[in-house]
């Protein structure tokens, strides 16, 4: 109980946006998982580019932000990789 208690009042626990920000944005990087299944010929090339800046500007923020949000740090991780693996399937499908 006492561990579940100071999970809870934490500065990264369920009572700030330092959980529920990462929480909810994990929707990203399932969606672009599920997409993976879609021909590469669907893929915009530009929107993919521009998540990837994204997740990469993200990553840097999560890590220097204090208290270090690990959460969104992984979160952000696991998108740029799908997203850089969209990316390499759209730049092979241009050629």
């Amino acid at each position: 109980m006492e561990l579940l208690r100071k999970f809870w009042n934490s500065p990264v626990g369920p009572k700030t946006a330092h959980f529920w920000g990462p929480a909810v944005n994990w929707g990203i990087p399932i969606a672009a998982v599920i997409d993976t299944q879609n021909p590469a010929e669907t893929i915009n090339g530009r929107m993919t580019a521009v998540m990837c800046g994204y997740s990469a500007v993200y990553m840097r923020f999560a890590w220097m932000v204090r208290p270090r949000n690990i959460h969104l740090l992984i979160c952000h991780a696991s998108n740029e990789t799908v997203q850089l693996y969209q990316l390499s399937r759209w730049a092979r499908s241009q050629g």
